[in-house]
């Protein structure tokens, strides 16, 4: 039988295209990749054109014939992740009057089951079966669910292509049925008006941009649907919601650092919105409603940090604004909630997450306290308003997720459920530590490290950094069965908690965003050094993983010191930022200019950007081994910011390192739907991080050892 033909990496054709912008002429190769129709694409990706879609599929088959050699490795990574998660899992329900709503999968299931008990248990109504919903569509995800207050009706949205489009039903809970008024192009949200006659929804316009909120009459045809409220300027985006009191439905009108909020009766929801405060250019403010008072998190009068004040709902502006939470120094407060008698709010100090529990009469307050070093703490508020009872999620990288109830009177916590690991987890096999990396500009970079207890930290473990630093985000140090593969296989895992996220403060988002943007690059590239200098992991068997905005700074690394690194991973990479950031027409460009800079605009951004901007800074020099993952139905990272990356960098890179580009054809930003058909997506990232690094064995470690 003769031997497969070795396939050569592909070779994407070279069609040179010209822009200039403040004199400055540049030349694209490669922006051919980028489809004309762009926007029928993201609904439709059978219609990408054939030269495009031939590209593609030729990275996906030489991505595919490379990665032969880890089939078996990627299979037992698949098996072994798999057997972590408990199939016949179910969330615990959360009370609303008299039933509970929650979420189920039975073994073998992709996707989730959406059920309704009684109140204390029982009774169990199926509303939703993902599982039969996707038969027959190659991708699936539930957008959203929304339960009557009326309980009779459930307003539920999917989206099967990937591309973020959902598409809203109405379904009557008492014959399982689902009524005629479909709704397409929607965000996926959606909030019921107190009379359960309506419901609200936002539109997508053709750039993919969330600018329209209707009110939709159940019983009645879409095209009657009333437009409420429309965001004009292409620099903001709209938000949808309701207070935790459910007196109010928002509209959150927003870009990266400026926002402006609206209110709907409930009760009156044919009333025209009133506005809160009028959007003034770099305040940021959210809100809850308790008794006729509005509480709202904002960063006004100069409160980095955020402040919480009170307004009266009938008198909103800021001239009415008082303080009641001031800001306090070195701690963020990330969001809040109102209940009838207590304010709760999450905020960070010291790096790590805390719960704040206040009570309204009096003002006294009380921390809910944990003890592990570095953690992942979440705050849900449920459905109901009039209650003591708080719900919130705990785990660090060592202990499993936790879910608890509070009483904030008697500070009674009850533990609800623990993630169950079927195939196994002591955390006393594992250690977890928070690490202090100074950055050459002496700023103190918080590192959360997970390793075994068995590995030895002399230099000759293999490393794994992960990273991203942008819009604020801080990385929790939470738990996460996936990476127990790769520790469990002798890596050091670390997190580096680079500036451009909140890890410590705002002040820490502002100083790696736009011109400030050097300073994620350069703390990652301090953290890998200190951990290969520190003997936490051996110098040359480190792998960078980052995804999204991660991916972007994956890119960074490559052309700042791709010495660095043996390997690098980057999904749906956010690479070619200086010609998205100039291209208005495109979904995320113009809200995201205040967090890159608008090089349309400026000529100062424009350098900025380019300066960074890897696609850009693509030469003639050796690049580690780098794998790509992109996804054509993105609207986030368009496919072709990844395709275009990896055209350019096979054209000029000078060694024989791995350059491999994975592209779902039927899938987007967060790659394959199901929860099992994911993990193949992580099995291959893991297995191309094994294999570069020299570490493929396809048995983990032993747990005896």
């Amino acid at each position: 039988m003769d031997k497969p033909s070795v396939p050569t990496p592909p070779i994407a054709k070279r069609k040179p295209s010209q822009s200039t912008h403040h004199d400055r002429t540049r030349v694209d190769d490669y922006g051919w990749l980028k489809a004309d129709n762009w926007q029928e694409v993201m609904q439709q990706p059978e219609v990408l054109a054939p030269d495009i879609r031939d590209y593609l599929n030729a990275e996906n088959a030489y991505t595919e014939f490379v990665m032969a050699d880890t089939k078996e490795l990627q299979k037992a990574l698949f098996e072994e992740m798999k057997g972590r998660i408990k199939e016949d899992d179910s969330s615990v329900p959360s009370p609303d009057g008299p039933y509970a709503y929650g979420v189920k999968f039975v073994t073998g299931a992709q996707h989730p089951m959406m059920i309704r008990t009684d109140r204390g248990g029982g009774n169990e109504t199926l509303m939703l079966d993902g599982n039969k919903e996707a038969e027959g569509k190659d991708y699936f995800q539930f957008a959203g669910t929304s339960h009557s207050p009326d309980h009779r009706l459930l307003a539920w949205s999917h989206d099967d292509k990937g591309s973020e489009y959902a598409t809203l039903k109405i379904r009557d809970l008492e014959t399982g049925l689902d009524l005629e008024e479909e709704i397409i192009n929607t965000t996926g949200g959606s909030v019921w008006s107190a009379d359960s006659r309506y419901v609200f929804y936002v539109l997508l316009d053709d750039n993919h941009r969330p600018s329209k909120l209707f009110r939709h009459e159940i019983g009645t045809s879409p095209k009657q649907d009333v437009l409420v409220h429309e965001e004009t300027d292409p620099g903001f985006f709209m938000g949808l919601g309701e207070t935790q009191s459910r007196r109010f439905i928002t509209i959150d009108c927003h870009d990266h650092e400026t926002s402006e909020v609206w209110l709907i009766p409930s009760h009156d929801p044919t009333a025209e919105p009133m506005i809160v405060a009028p959007r003034d250019n770099g305040v940021e403010y959210s809100l809850e409603e308790a008794h006729g008072t509005l509480y709202i998190l904002t960063n006004a009068d100069e409160a980095e940090d955020f402040k919480i004040v009170t307004a009266p709902v009938d008198k909103p502006g800021r001239e009415a604004w008082q303080d009641l939470v001031p800001q306090a120094t070195d701690t963020l407060i990330l969001s809040h909630i109102v209940f009838t008698d207590h304010l709760i709010r999450l905020e960070r100090t010291a790096g790590l997450p805390r719960i704040i529990v206040r009570r309204l009469s009096d003002g006294n307050q009380h921390a809910i306290s944990f003890d592990e070093d570095a953690y992942s703490l979440g705050l849900g508020g449920g459905y109901e308003f009039d209650t003591t009872t708080i719900r919130f999620t705990y785990s660090s990288m060592t202990t499993p997720s936790q879910v608890f109830d509070y009483d904030v009177e008697t500070h009674a916590r009850t533990m609800l459920k623990q993630q169950e690991v079927p195939s196994g987890h002591d955390p006393a096999d594992y250690v977890t530590r928070r690490i202090m990396v100074t950055a050459a500009d002496n700023e103190e970079i918080p590192v959360s490290l997970l390793y075994r207890k068995s590995t030895p930290l002399d230099g000759s473990a293999p490393g794994w950094i992960y990273g991203y630093g942008s819009y604020g985000v801080a990385i929790p140090a939470g738990f996460s069965t996936n990476r127990l593969s790769l520790v469990d296989r002798g890596f050091v895992y670390a997190v580096a908690h680079v500036r451009g996220g909140k890890d410590k403060g705002y002040h820490w988002y502002r100083s790696g965003k736009r011109e400030y943007k050097q300073n994620t690059f350069n703390d990652f590239i301090a953290v890998t050094r200190y951990l290969a200098e520190a003997d936490f992991v051996d110098p040359g068997r480190i792998i960078a993983h980052g995804g999204s905005a991660g991916g972007m700074l994956m890119g960074a690394l490559a052309n700042m010191a791709p010495e660095l690194y043996r390997g690098i991973v980057a999904d749906v990479p956010f690479v070619d930022v200086l010609t998205t950031m100039l291209d208005d027409a495109l979904p995320l460009t113009p809200p995201e200019w205040p967090e890159w800079g608008n090089p349309l605009a400026s000529l100062d951004d424009y350098n900025t950007i380019a300066a960074y901007s890897p696609y850009d800074n693509v030469s003639a020099r050796d690049y580690p081994h780098i794998l790509a993952i992109a996804g054509l139905t993105d609207p986030r990272v368009t496919y072709w910011e990844p395709a275009k990356w990896v055209a350019k960098l096979r054209a000029l890179k000078t060694n024989d390192n791995l350059l491999l580009l994975k592209t779902h054809m039927e899938a987007g930003h967060g790659g394959a739907s199901g929860r099992f058909e994911s993990l193949k997506e992580v099995a291959l990232v893991y297995a191309f991080g094994l294999k570069v690094a020299g570490a493929m064995a396809v048995s983990r470690q032993r747990r005896d050892i």
